[in-house]
């Protein structure tokens, strides 16, 4: 008899706890292949769609969100298919990139509307209820028009929350707000995964993308590119050439000195006192690095790996793609 476990079964998918699912989706505009034959499954907490513009992140929103219909594939969100059942699509919040607002109309006013168009009850409170979780002060008497950028975009994520919804979608919401807006924004997607809800945020800007979680969905041109926790990701590019960005007093002497050791499949210079590698065998290069400059009487300042962040990982998936 075998000693050997058996095998583990396959992995269920969807989740059973996914609340967001699109099965092989596809959606074309004339001759332009928008998203083509994605399947995603989206769970409770925050995850981030991340890809370039023109990738196909707000068609395939739109799809999910009901707005449009996918050409072939299947949608099933918060209980059903937004596009044909009514309670699903109740269940869902929006905030498109499209900065459409009532120009003469004061935020309150707006948010007030969507919560009269969701049927709640004690509008004026659950629109005062949802400017303040974006921190916005519901009784300012200026027309939405005199808004900044960033205003504008918190009235609108005001509108998708009014009515508490269970699936949240989100398409480059962070646009127009400042750094200190930007900081509370995020906050609130945590606090809203943290509640159990499920937050799919839209954007291409990486440095900032990170900070939503580490659950993340790539796509590029249309197609999935990958998804999964990013640091996972990550791990997919094991075997690429690693860079690393050395910060010392004559920066430059020490990689001509690298150069000759054989660590290194690349070196750029970037001044005198910085200089960006790459190599193949890091411990080698460490190894290396250290000895070189304890050779030369150099101090080193900064040793950093450039290709541990979120944006080198969408860098190696969608090499070529952009």
């Amino acid at each position: 008899m075998s000693d050997l476990p058996p095998p583990a079964a396959p992995q269920a998918w969807p989740p059973p706890d996914a609340t967001i699912v699109a099965y092989d989706v596809s959606r074309s505009f004339g001759a332009l292949v928008a998203v083509s034959n994605i399947s995603v499954a989206v769970r409770p907490g925050v995850t981030a769609l991340l890809g370039p513009n023109g990738a196909g992140k707000s068609t395939l929103l739109r799809m999910l969100s009901g707005q449009i219909a996918p050409m072939s594939g299947q949608v099933w969100v918060a209980g059903g298919d937004p596009r044909t059942d009514a309670a699903a699509r109740g269940r869902i919040g929006l905030v498109p990139q499209q900065d459409g607002v009532f120009e003469r109309e004061r935020g309150i006013d707006v948010v007030r509307l969507s919560a009269v168009l969701s049927n709640l009850d004690d509008v004026d409170a659950r629109a005062r209820w949802a400017l303040d979780l974006v921190e916005l002060d519901p009784d300012i008497e200026r027309p939405m028009g005199s808004y900044s950028k960033g205003m504008r975009q918190r009235v609108k994520i005001a509108q998708a929350l009014v009515h508490d919804p269970v699936v949240i979608m989100l398409d480059e919401p962070l646009n127009g707000l400042d750094p200190k807006q930007r900081r509370q924004m995020i906050n609130l997607f945590h606090r809203l995964g943290e509640m159990g809800k499920t937050v799919l945020v839209s954007s291409h800007v990486l440095e900032e993308v990170e900070r939503f979680g580490s659950h993340v969905i790539v796509i590029a041109r249309g197609r999935l590119a990958a998804q999964g926790d990013f640091r996972a990701i990550r791990s997919l590019m094991d075997n690429q050439p690693l860079r690393i960005r050395v910060v010392a007093e004559k920066a430059n002497q020490l990689a001509a000195t690298l150069v000759n050791s054989g660590s290194l499949v690349g070196c750029r210079v970037e001044s005198p006192t910085q200089v960006e590698v790459t190599t193949n065998d890091v411990r080698r290069f460490r190894r290396e690095l250290v000895a070189a400059s304890s050779s030369q009487h150099l101090r080193l300042e900064e040793v950093t790996p450039l290709d541990d962040d979120l944006e080198s990982v969408f860098r190696y998936l969608v090499g070529g793609q952009e």
